[in-house]
């Protein structure tokens, strides 16, 4: 009976130190995964916070790439204009070079003809003369007119004789001198301005990029077109409205504007946009 009582307490010795043991290590283990627990919450955390940093930056390179786009597209207008510019400088170059050679041969022609000319030159300064001879001649028969006329103003007693015409000019005997007569001429009367029906119009232009990828599309209607931020317009595909854009930034001749989500598959390049009503 002693015997089975000392293997009895032995055994419930055994059991009460596995029973320790087991919570001893229930214990750490709790503690483990509550540490473990803290540190993960403090990596969420962090985790978190970096989010909202990259959030901030992200935002910040999409209005860079948006700038970028439309420095793009304003650098290859330029490219294109100065390319055309260069075209026609080469073109006007040529042609000066061309007229250049047709005045070298003018010139030689005209100085094989030069003694033409000075003799056509001594010819007209000859005629010249006598034509002024002839007015001076003119001038002193109207001068000598005019005496006769006053002269028969004051033999016919005062009366007062009319006007008289020399040589296609109105001479008043009373005045002297010959007076031109000056022609009452009506001046044309001017149309009413007409409204300029253009300016009901809607502006209309296209779509020159679409960028997917931060929901944007560059349109080539800018400042000088009178577009100003918040405008809306609506894009037209093959005739047919896919939705509306909103204008977020402009420049000179070209505007970035927002669209939805599910427009980015929507909206094309050289897609038709008409500006809404406000």
């Amino acid at each position: 009976m002693n015997r089975k009582g000392a293997i009895l307490k032995f055994v419930l010795i055994g059991i009460i130190i596995i029973s320790v043991i087991a919570i001893g290590g229930v214990t750490y283990l709790y503690q483990t995964e509550v540490a473990k627990n803290n540190k993960l919450l403090a990596q969420v955390d962090e985790i978190t916070a970096r989010e909202k940093v990259t959030e901030g930056k992200l935002e910040v390179s999409k209005k860079k790439v948006s700038e970028l786009t439309l420095m793009l597209q304003e650098a290859k207008d330029r490219i294109a204009t100065i390319s055309d510019d260069l075209d026609k400088e080469k073109t006007a170059r040529q042609d000066a070079s061309k007229e250049l050679e047709q005045i070298k041969a003018d010139m030689e022609q005209q100085k094989s003809s030069r003694q033409d000319i000075e003799n056509k030159l001594t010819q007209a300064q000859n005629e010249g003369r006598k034509l002024r001879e002839q007015l001076k001649t003119i001038d002193q028969q109207r001068t000598d007119l005019i005496a006769k006329i006053r002269s028969l103003e004051s033999n016919a007693g005062g009366v007062e004789l009319g006007k008289v015409v020399v040589n296609n000019e109105t001479v008043d005997p009373s005045k002297g001198p010959a007076i031109a007569v000056e022609k009452n001429v009506n001046a044309p009367v001017s149309e009413p301005a007409k409204e300029d029906a253009s300016q009901l119009k809607p502006l209309e232009g296209k779509v020159t990029v679409v960028n997917k990828e931060y929901n944007f599309a560059v349109i080539n209607l800018g400042q000088k077109d009178g577009v100003n931020i918040g405008d809306q317009f609506s894009v037209y595909h093959e005739g047919k409205v896919v939705g509306d854009i909103k204008v977020e930034k402009i420049h000179e001749s070209m505007s970035a504007a927002g669209f939805a989500a599910e427009l980015k598959d929507l909206i094309k390049e050289n897609d038709s946009v008409v500006q809404k009503a406000k």
